[in-house]
This record gives C-alpha cells, sequence and structure tokens, in this order.
C-alpha cells in the first residue's frame, strides 16, 4: 500500500487534538480509622506531530488514548493527588516529555469537594458531597384536607470502608465478584410525608423537621454496617420514623455508584495496598435501590415514581 504524506488535494490539516476524556479517579488514603478522599474528572488532551495519522491513518505517533486513561489512574497511585493543580502537572510533564511526538498536553480537571459526616463513633469515613443537596416538598389541599410531602435530590454519599456484598443468587451469567470491604456510594432521592393534615393540629416546625431528618438519615447512613444498599436504605428510613413523631412515611431512591479498584498490575503497581487505593468511579449502568419505609398502621401514600412528586 503506498503511504501519501499529503493529499494530493487543496486541503491542509489545521489545529487538531487527541486523547481521553472525563476519566473518572477516586483515590483514598487511609491514615489508620480516618480515611482521605479525592476524587477528581480527569481530561487529557495531546497535541503534536499528528499530520502523518489524519492524512494516512499510519499511528505511528499516536499514544493511544487507553494509554493515557491508564497513565492516570497509574499516577493517582504511584503519585498520590495532593491536589488537583499539582496533579495536573505531573500528568502533562509526563505526556510531554516521555513521547517525542507530543509537543503539547492539556489536563483539565474537576474536583468534586467531599465533607466529613460526623458520628458519634471514632471511625472516620464516611462523606456527604459538598454542594449538596436540592431540598424539596409538595403541599395538596382539596378544601378540607392537607398533604405535605418533602425531601430531598442529588445528596451524594459515601463510605470508604464497612460495606460488604456477598452471599448472593448466582447463575451462569453471574460474574459479579462477592465484595467484603467495598466502597458503598450513592445520590439520595427522598421524600416523607408528615402525619399533620389538618391545620387545627399542631404544625410541625418545617425548618427544623427537615434538618433533623436529614440528619438522621446521614447518620445511619454512617453509622451502618452495610451488607446490601437495600439494609442501609431501611436504617435510613427507619431512623427518621423513630426519631421524628411528625413523619409517618419515607420513600427513597438510590442508585449504587459503583467503584471499581483499576488493575494496576499490567503496570508493576499493587492496587488496594494498606496505604490505600484506586478506584474508577462509574455512572452507568448503576443498580437503583428503591423502597417505602412506614411507621406501623400508616398507609403508603407517596408515589414510587419520585420523578412524579
Amino acid at each position: 500500500m503506498t503511504v501519501h504524506s499529503r493529499p494530493a488535494r487543496p486541503v491542509v490539516l489545521g489545529q487538531n487534538q487527541y486523547g481521553k476524556a472525563e476519566n473518572r479517579v477516586v483515590r483514598i488514603t487511609r491514615d489508620g480509622a480516618t480515611h482521605h478522599i479525592k476524587d477528581l474528572n480527569v481530561s487529557v488532551a495531546l497535541s503534536g506531530d499528528m499530520d502523518e495519522v489524519h492524512y494516512s491513518g499510519s499511528n505511528a505517533s499516536v499514544l493511544p488514548t487507553d494509554t493515557t486513561k491508564n497513565t492516570v489512574y497509574a499516577f493517582a497511585k504511584e503519585h498520590g493527588i495532593e491536589s488537583a493543580e499539582q496533579f495536573g502537572i505531573h500528568l502533562a510533564r509526563h505526556f510531554v516529555t516521555s513521547q517525542e511526538p507530543i509537543h503539547r498536553a492539556r489536563i483539565r480537571i474537576e474536583e468534586y469537594a467531599w465533607e466529613r459526616i460526623e458520628t458519634s463513633d471514632e471511625p472516620r469515613h464516611s462523606f456527604v458531597r459538598k454542594g449538596q443537596e436540592t431540598r424539596l416538598t409538595q403541599v395538596t389541599y382539596d378544601g378540607e384536607r392537607w398533604e405535605v410531602v418533602s425531601g430531598l435530590k442529588d445528596l451524594t454519599v459515601l463510605n470508604s470502608t464497612n460495606s460488604e456484598f456477598w452471599g448472593y443468587v448466582k447463575d451462569k451469567y453471574t460474574t459479579l465478584k462477592e465484595a467484603y470491604d467495598r466502597i458503598l456510594a450513592t445520590s439520595v432521592s427522598g421524600r416523607w410525608r408528615f402525619g399533620w393534615s389538618d391545620d387545627a393540629q399542631q404544625m410541625p416546625d418545617w425548618e427544623t423537621s427537615y434538618e433533623q431528618a436529614r440528619t438522621h438519615m446521614l447518620r445511619a447512613f454512617a453509622e451502618t454496617y452495610s451488607l446490601s444498599l437495600q439494609q442501609t436504605l431501611y436504617q435510613m428510613g427507619a431512623r427518621i420514623i423513630e426519631n421524628r413523631d411528625e413523619i409517618d412515611e419515607v420513600r427513597f431512591s438510590l442508585p449504587n455508584s459503583h467503584h471499581f479498584l483499576v488493575d494496576l498490575e499490567p503496570f508493576g503497581l499493587k492496587n488496594d495496598t494498606p496505604d490505600g487505593a484506586v478506584y474508577f468511579a462509574a455512572d452507568r449502568p448503576y443498580g437503583l435501590i428503591e423502597a417505602t419505609v412506614l411507621r406501623d398502621g400508616c398507609e403508603p401514600r407517596i408515589p414510587v415514581d419520585l420523578t412524579n412528586l
């Protein structure tokens, strides 16, 4: 096959770049019972002597985008993530200095901040994503009766340990390995219905009720040693109902935000060592766990599909 460096027509190649976009990397650093988290979305764009791959399809100067992805995860383990800026500097320097055809590297990083969920226990491995939730309420009145349903969405929480998943049904299509220490993360969408329905009754303190429901929900998430997300969901709802007399019904929709250990063996690196581990944060597909928790004797009224509320 004849390779032509330039096409025989009055067309030339302009600015170009390539790379791997939106590499989701979560670095957990363990300091005894206290864990630290760095959560980044890293996009790599490389440019340089790339004319030939466009003109003829020759990949002789092309570092595969899959390699750039692997480099992001390997560097997260080898160098840690002191800051988004320093991590980006490490990556950009590596790509430009290690590959002669690459003259320019652009690393874009989004960092997602987390803060600790305060508990009464010593372990410090539970986090709530900063930026936090959207608060919701729906008030219905038919001229005689009131119904108030409040809640929240987009409250992202994570436990970096104290979660397992094993002993499940297996068939010929099952490939999932049992997990005895995993990350448990979800973006909480929840609604709770108040028992108050009449303005002649004592009206709840709505602000206090919301803050306390949220607090009990988060503490249940943090303090439950979880064998399944279903178990954690039930504990979150039960804790609200047991501690807030004004609430009769709670419904949660919890996507299971999977975090998979990255295989770093091809690069001579052992992942999940005592000092920490590097995970791939997958956004889809995801398990979706939904359930209603009720005060005994009450009937469910919150719609099964929370998007209808």
